[in-house]
């Protein structure tokens, strides 16, 4: 049974329970998330992201009834020219595809050609909505402006950006995430985020050496950002260690949609909503 939770935070975590760290089985995966989408918290909770290699090779077979109509977001981890062949495995199984996400280039590498094909995917694809894995280096303000275009021929496509990873260099800077922000947020191109999210709050992981960013910190400088603060301001934010400033920048937005930030995706959905209630953005004694 769900519980209407705030606007702000309507959908904010995709359910990325297979893929590291968690990396959950995928009968387990699929289990939890009929969990989580039965639960009072049930509109914090996106779609359940699967690798296209899973579902090509089958593996969602048995595990949903066709009548239950389950939703999933598909991750391009094939390669685009094999997207089309795992989207033919979902229509017999009953299982929607909400959205599409894939990387369009390696680091250093021209996001142009990988950008092109996918947005003649999308073309093809009608209502899904498509996410394009964009590295933060070489050829990125031109591809923001690629998809700016395709948006305004009113295609379904937005930015993707990496926040995080196995190594230190996945995650970037302050000042980088808050470049991206405001370069988003001048063409009124929404984005997404994946990795290294799953708490509120920039911290040091104690295990790994890395500084992770935090949710809020994020949200807050979206917020900033949509109202028009330059860069520095929007920096300033993604660098803050304290949840106060956070909350108040925060304060009185609950009930209005969340502009530019479509969510991001975490192997872990009781992580997040534990700091959402601890911060006082969801309230924990809805619970059914």
């Amino acid at each position: 049974m769900s519980t209407q939770l705030p606007a702000l935070v309507a959908g904010l975590v995709d359910d990325a329970a297979v893929f590291p760290p968690g990396s959950a089985s995928l009968p387990d995966a699929v289990a939890a998330h009929r969990r989580h989408r039965a639960d009072w918290y049930a509109d914090l909770v996106g779609p359940l992201l699967l690798p296209a290699s899973k579902v090509a090779a089958g593996e969602l077979s048995g595990l949903v009834d066709p009548a239950e109509g389950f939703v999933i977001g598909l991750i391009g981890d094939t390669g685009l020219d094999r997207l089309p062949f795992a989207l033919s495995f979902l229509p017999p199984l009953g299982v929607a595809v909400r959205q599409l996400e894939a990387p369009v280039a390696k680091r250093g590498e021209d996001p142009q050609p990988g950008l092109t094909e996918l947005i003649n995917l999308t073309e093809r694809l009608g209502e899904v909505a498509v996410f394009a894995e964009i590295p933060l280096t070489f050829g990125l303000s031109a591809a923001l402006d690629t998809l700016a275009e395709a948006r305004s021929r009113g295609l379904s496509v937005a930015a993707k950006f990496r926040t995080g990873g196995l190594a230190a260099e996945l995650f970037p800077t302050p000042a980088e995430l808050a470049a991206v922000i405001c370069a988003c947020r001048d063409r009124q191109l929404p984005f997404k985020l994946t990795a290294g999210l799953h708490h509120a709050v920039r911290h040091l992981d104690p295990e790994t050496g890395i500084t992770h960013h935090g949710f809020a910190n994020v949200l807050a400088a979206t917020l900033a950002a949509a109202e028009g603060a330059a860069v520095g301001t929007v920096t300033e934010l993604l660098t803050v260690r304290d949840e106060r400033p956070l909350v108040q920048q925060i304060e009185g937005r609950h009930d209005l949609a969340r502009p530019l930030w479509m969510g991001f995706g975490s192997c872990s959905i009781v992580e997040p909503l534990t700091d959402l209630i601890r911060l006082g953005l969801v309230n924990g004694r809805n619970q059914a």
